[in-house]
């Protein structure tokens, strides 16, 4: 039986904590920086948690259920 392969764009973009919740950047802060205020591009770079209502299928595409 061949081994299930988890999505490469997913185990790039999410990191599992130490009580299981998932990780996530923020988006918009890789270009284009020019017109954005400092904080705002600052509020982007702190790391938060990915949303209840998509858990399901992040677990689902890093075949962790």
């Amino acid at each position: 039986m061949p081994k299930q392969k988890t999505k490469s764009s997913a185990k790039k973009r999410f990191k599992l904590t130490g009580s299981g919740k998932i990780k996530r950047k923020h988006a918009f802060k890789s270009h284009i920086l020019t017109k954005k205020s400092k904080k705002r591009k600052l509020a982007l770079t702190h790391s938060t948690l990915v949303h209840d209502h998509d858990v399901n299928s992040i677990k689902e595409q890093l075949r962790l259920k």
